[in-house]
Protein backbone atom coordinates (compact mmCIF):
# COMPACT_ATOMS: atom_id res chain seq x y z
CA UNK A 1 0.00 0.00 0.00
CA UNK A 2 1.13 3.41 -0.39
CA UNK A 3 -0.27 6.93 0.21
CA UNK A 4 -0.16 10.08 -1.01
CA UNK A 5 -1.85 12.65 0.61
CA UNK A 6 -5.62 11.69 0.80
CA UNK A 7 -4.94 9.21 -2.25
CA UNK A 8 -4.08 5.38 -1.61
CA UNK A 9 -2.86 2.80 -3.84
CA UNK A 10 -3.00 -0.73 -3.12
CA UNK A 11 -4.83 -2.38 -0.23
CA UNK A 12 -7.80 -2.93 -1.77
CA UNK A 13 -8.99 0.43 -2.11
CA UNK A 14 -10.53 2.26 -5.04
CA UNK A 15 -8.56 2.86 -7.98
CA UNK A 16 -6.62 5.43 -8.68
CA UNK A 17 -6.94 7.48 -11.72
CA UNK A 18 -3.90 8.80 -13.46
CA UNK A 19 -5.03 11.30 -16.11
CA UNK A 20 -4.12 14.32 -17.98
CA UNK A 21 -3.14 15.15 -21.62
CA UNK A 22 0.24 13.84 -23.09
CA UNK A 23 2.24 16.22 -22.95
CA UNK A 24 2.38 20.10 -21.86
CA UNK A 25 1.31 21.38 -24.88
CA UNK A 26 -0.03 24.70 -23.02
CA UNK A 27 -1.63 26.79 -20.10
CA UNK A 28 -5.10 26.73 -21.48
CA UNK A 29 -5.00 23.07 -22.43
CA UNK A 30 -3.04 21.89 -19.60
CA UNK A 31 -5.71 23.41 -17.00
CA UNK A 32 -8.82 23.24 -18.63
CA UNK A 33 -8.18 19.70 -19.14
CA UNK A 34 -6.93 19.24 -15.86
CA UNK A 35 -9.88 21.27 -14.15
CA UNK A 36 -12.38 18.87 -16.16
CA UNK A 37 -11.14 15.70 -15.29
CA UNK A 38 -11.12 17.13 -11.14
CA UNK A 39 -14.82 18.19 -12.16
CA UNK A 40 -15.45 14.61 -13.30
CA UNK A 41 -13.39 13.07 -10.54
CA UNK A 42 -14.91 14.51 -7.82
CA UNK A 43 -18.35 14.04 -8.79
CA UNK A 44 -17.91 10.42 -9.05
CA UNK A 45 -15.60 10.32 -5.81
CA UNK A 46 -12.81 8.59 -7.32
CA UNK A 47 -8.98 9.14 -6.37
CA UNK A 48 -7.31 11.72 -8.96
CA UNK A 49 -3.86 12.65 -9.49
CA UNK A 50 -2.96 14.88 -12.68
CA UNK A 51 -0.64 13.58 -15.45
CA UNK A 52 1.31 15.22 -18.16
CA UNK A 53 5.21 14.63 -19.32
CA UNK A 54 7.02 17.92 -19.30
CA UNK A 55 8.98 17.28 -22.19
CA UNK A 56 9.07 14.00 -24.36
CA UNK A 57 12.20 12.44 -25.16
CA UNK A 58 10.73 9.45 -27.52
CA UNK A 59 9.42 10.55 -30.36
CA UNK A 60 8.96 8.05 -33.57
CA UNK A 61 10.02 11.42 -36.22
CA UNK A 62 13.12 14.10 -35.60
CA UNK A 63 10.96 16.99 -36.42
CA UNK A 64 7.98 16.02 -33.31
CA UNK A 65 7.23 17.94 -30.77
CA UNK A 66 8.68 17.50 -27.65
CA UNK A 67 7.80 19.95 -25.55
CA UNK A 68 7.46 23.99 -24.49
CA UNK A 69 11.05 24.08 -22.79
CA UNK A 70 11.72 22.43 -19.01
CA UNK A 71 11.21 25.09 -16.48
CA UNK A 72 7.78 26.91 -19.10
CA UNK A 73 5.96 23.35 -18.74
CA UNK A 74 7.07 22.41 -15.00
CA UNK A 75 5.82 25.68 -14.10
CA UNK A 76 2.48 24.80 -15.51
CA UNK A 77 2.37 21.77 -13.48
CA UNK A 78 3.38 22.96 -10.82
CA UNK A 79 0.71 25.99 -11.31
CA UNK A 80 -2.04 22.88 -11.71
CA UNK A 81 -1.05 21.06 -8.74
CA UNK A 82 -1.21 23.94 -6.23
CA UNK A 83 -4.38 26.10 -7.60
CA UNK A 84 -6.43 22.97 -8.40
CA UNK A 85 -4.57 20.89 -5.01
CA UNK A 86 -4.28 18.05 -7.43
CA UNK A 87 -0.95 15.53 -7.49
CA UNK A 88 1.21 15.11 -10.50
CA UNK A 89 3.09 12.37 -12.18
CA UNK A 90 5.30 12.97 -14.98
CA UNK A 91 8.04 11.58 -16.74
CA UNK A 92 11.73 11.62 -16.33
CA UNK A 93 14.14 10.16 -18.65
CA UNK A 94 17.83 11.13 -17.28
CA UNK A 95 19.38 11.30 -14.01
CA UNK A 96 20.12 14.98 -14.99
CA UNK A 97 16.13 15.55 -15.12
CA UNK A 98 15.40 14.14 -11.82
CA UNK A 99 15.73 16.95 -9.10
CA UNK A 100 14.12 19.81 -11.02
CA UNK A 101 11.14 16.74 -11.68
CA UNK A 102 10.61 15.66 -8.33
CA UNK A 103 10.41 19.79 -6.68
CA UNK A 104 7.04 19.99 -8.46
CA UNK A 105 6.12 15.98 -9.60
CA UNK A 106 4.47 13.39 -6.74
CA UNK A 107 5.29 10.72 -8.90
CA UNK A 108 8.20 10.14 -11.30
CA UNK A 109 7.23 7.60 -13.95
CA UNK A 110 10.12 5.76 -15.64
CA UNK A 111 9.35 5.08 -19.28
CA UNK A 112 8.81 1.94 -20.73
CA UNK A 113 11.76 2.32 -22.95
CA UNK A 114 13.99 3.19 -20.07
CA UNK A 115 12.81 0.81 -17.44
CA UNK A 116 16.19 -1.16 -17.58
CA UNK A 117 18.20 1.30 -16.28
CA UNK A 118 19.66 0.89 -14.00
CA UNK A 119 21.47 4.16 -12.69
CA UNK A 120 18.17 6.29 -13.96
CA UNK A 121 15.81 3.51 -11.66
CA UNK A 122 18.58 4.12 -8.43
CA UNK A 123 18.80 7.73 -8.84
CA UNK A 124 15.13 8.11 -8.85
CA UNK A 125 14.26 5.92 -5.88
CA UNK A 126 16.80 8.10 -4.17
CA UNK A 127 14.71 11.41 -4.72
CA UNK A 128 12.03 9.47 -2.37
CA UNK A 129 9.35 10.15 -4.07
CA UNK A 130 6.52 7.30 -5.61
CA UNK A 131 8.07 5.96 -8.30
CA UNK A 132 6.02 4.64 -11.18
CA UNK A 133 8.03 2.42 -13.65
CA UNK A 134 6.21 1.06 -16.98
CA UNK A 135 6.58 -2.27 -18.17
CA UNK A 136 9.04 -2.35 -21.33
CA UNK A 137 7.05 -3.63 -24.48
CA UNK A 138 10.38 -6.02 -24.66
CA UNK A 139 9.64 -7.52 -20.41
CA UNK A 140 7.60 -10.38 -19.27
CA UNK A 141 5.86 -8.96 -16.33
CA UNK A 142 8.06 -11.24 -13.83
CA UNK A 143 11.24 -9.35 -14.74
CA UNK A 144 9.89 -6.14 -13.09
CA UNK A 145 10.75 -7.35 -10.16
CA UNK A 146 14.56 -6.72 -10.86
CA UNK A 147 13.64 -2.94 -12.18
CA UNK A 148 11.79 -2.90 -8.40
CA UNK A 149 14.62 -3.98 -6.71
CA UNK A 150 17.03 -1.78 -7.85
CA UNK A 151 14.69 0.97 -6.66
CA UNK A 152 14.72 -0.65 -3.51
CA UNK A 153 17.90 -0.67 -2.91
CA UNK A 154 18.01 3.43 -1.92
CA UNK A 155 15.64 2.03 0.54
CA UNK A 156 12.76 3.28 -1.56
CA UNK A 157 9.61 1.11 -1.57
CA UNK A 158 6.97 3.67 -2.51
CA UNK A 159 6.78 1.48 -6.36
CA UNK A 160 3.82 1.13 -8.42
CA UNK A 161 4.17 -1.29 -12.17
CA UNK A 162 2.31 -0.30 -15.08
CA UNK A 163 1.29 -2.23 -17.33
CA UNK A 164 0.90 -0.76 -21.47
CA UNK A 165 1.05 -3.32 -23.83
CA UNK A 166 3.76 -5.83 -25.66
CA UNK A 167 5.83 -5.97 -28.46
CA UNK A 168 3.57 -8.34 -30.86
CA UNK A 169 5.13 -8.37 -34.26
CA UNK A 170 6.05 -5.03 -36.26
CA UNK A 171 3.59 -2.13 -35.55
CA UNK A 172 1.54 -4.18 -32.91
CA UNK A 173 1.04 -4.25 -29.26
CA UNK A 174 -1.20 -6.51 -27.01
CA UNK A 175 -2.18 -6.84 -23.51
CA UNK A 176 -2.07 -9.93 -21.46
CA UNK A 177 -4.13 -9.17 -18.41
CA UNK A 178 -1.83 -11.77 -17.04
CA UNK A 179 0.55 -9.60 -16.24
CA UNK A 180 -1.23 -7.23 -13.77
CA UNK A 181 -1.98 -10.45 -11.65
CA UNK A 182 1.88 -11.16 -11.63
CA UNK A 183 3.23 -8.46 -11.04
CA UNK A 184 0.79 -7.56 -8.34
CA UNK A 185 2.25 -10.83 -7.02
CA UNK A 186 5.59 -8.97 -6.68
CA UNK A 187 4.25 -6.71 -3.59
CA UNK A 188 3.40 -3.54 -5.50
CA UNK A 189 0.34 -1.92 -6.67
CA UNK A 190 -0.34 -2.13 -10.48
CA UNK A 191 -1.46 0.40 -12.96
CA UNK A 192 -2.99 -0.40 -16.04
CA UNK A 193 -2.13 2.10 -18.89
CA UNK A 194 -5.11 1.62 -21.09
CA UNK A 195 -3.98 4.31 -23.74
CA UNK A 196 -0.43 3.34 -24.72
CA UNK A 197 -1.60 -0.07 -24.91
CA UNK A 198 -3.48 1.08 -28.02
CA UNK A 199 -0.87 2.45 -29.81
CA UNK A 200 0.82 1.17 -33.25
CA UNK A 201 4.63 2.00 -32.75
CA UNK A 202 5.85 3.69 -35.46
CA UNK A 203 3.51 3.21 -38.09
CA UNK A 204 4.81 5.30 -40.76
CA UNK A 205 6.10 8.54 -39.33
CA UNK A 206 4.26 8.61 -36.00
CA UNK A 207 3.02 6.34 -33.44
CA UNK A 208 -0.29 5.29 -34.92
CA UNK A 209 -3.02 3.89 -32.99
CA UNK A 210 -6.38 2.25 -32.28
CA UNK A 211 -8.27 4.70 -29.23
CA UNK A 212 -11.61 2.42 -30.14
CA UNK A 213 -9.97 -0.21 -27.86
CA UNK A 214 -9.45 2.22 -24.93
CA UNK A 215 -12.58 1.19 -23.08
CA UNK A 216 -12.55 -2.23 -23.45
CA UNK A 217 -8.96 -2.20 -21.84
CA UNK A 218 -9.45 -0.17 -18.96
CA UNK A 219 -13.09 -2.11 -18.33
CA UNK A 220 -11.21 -5.85 -18.75
CA UNK A 221 -7.75 -4.61 -16.64
CA UNK A 222 -10.94 -3.20 -13.72
CA UNK A 223 -11.99 -6.95 -13.57
CA UNK A 224 -8.79 -8.23 -13.48
CA UNK A 225 -7.74 -6.34 -10.37
CA UNK A 226 -6.07 -2.57 -10.66
CA UNK A 227 -4.72 -0.19 -8.03
CA UNK A 228 -4.89 2.79 -10.69
CA UNK A 229 -6.04 3.53 -13.95
CA UNK A 230 -3.79 5.35 -16.22
CA UNK A 231 -5.48 7.66 -18.90
CA UNK A 232 -3.97 9.63 -21.54
CA UNK A 233 -7.01 12.74 -22.00
CA UNK A 234 -7.33 15.34 -24.40
CA UNK A 235 -10.13 17.65 -25.10
CA UNK A 236 -9.63 17.05 -29.25
CA UNK A 237 -7.23 14.08 -29.34
CA UNK A 238 -6.37 14.34 -33.28
CA UNK A 239 -5.14 18.10 -32.91
CA UNK A 240 -2.69 17.07 -29.77
CA UNK A 241 1.03 17.47 -30.35
CA UNK A 242 1.84 14.30 -28.84
CA UNK A 243 -0.15 10.68 -29.26
CA UNK A 244 -2.53 11.95 -31.28
CA UNK A 245 -3.75 8.11 -32.10
CA UNK A 246 -4.40 7.15 -29.01
CA UNK A 247 -5.41 8.95 -26.28
CA UNK A 248 -9.11 9.60 -25.65
CA UNK A 249 -11.32 12.14 -25.92
CA UNK A 250 -12.04 14.72 -22.66
CA UNK A 251 -15.64 14.19 -23.35
CA UNK A 252 -15.58 10.58 -23.47
CA UNK A 253 -14.18 10.24 -20.13
CA UNK A 254 -16.85 10.34 -17.51
CA UNK A 255 -18.92 7.37 -18.95
CA UNK A 256 -15.82 5.25 -19.09
CA UNK A 257 -14.88 5.93 -15.34
CA UNK A 258 -18.44 5.03 -14.82
CA UNK A 259 -18.23 1.43 -15.92
CA UNK A 260 -14.84 1.28 -14.61
CA UNK A 261 -15.83 2.18 -10.90
CA UNK A 262 -18.69 -0.17 -11.57
CA UNK A 263 -16.28 -3.34 -12.43
CA UNK A 264 -13.59 -2.05 -9.70
CA UNK A 265 -16.20 -2.08 -7.02
CA UNK A 266 -17.67 -5.84 -8.21
CA UNK A 267 -13.64 -7.24 -8.11
CA UNK A 268 -12.84 -5.83 -5.03
CA UNK A 269 -15.42 -7.41 -2.94
CA UNK A 270 -14.37 -10.92 -4.36
CA UNK A 271 -10.64 -10.53 -4.08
Amino acid sequence: MINLNSVTFGNNSPFVLLAGPCVVENKEITFSTAEKIKEITTKLNIPFVFKSSYKKANRTNLNSFTGLGDDEALKILEDVKYSLNVPIVTDVHSIEEINKAAKVADILQIPAFLCRQTELLIAAGKSGKIINVKKGQFLAPEDMKHAAEKIESTGNSNILLTERGTTFGYHNLVVDMRSLVIMRSLGYPVVMDATHSVQMPSSGDVTGGNPIFIPYLAKAAAAVGIDALFLEVHPNPTKALSDAASQLRLDNLEKLLLDVKKIDNITKQTI
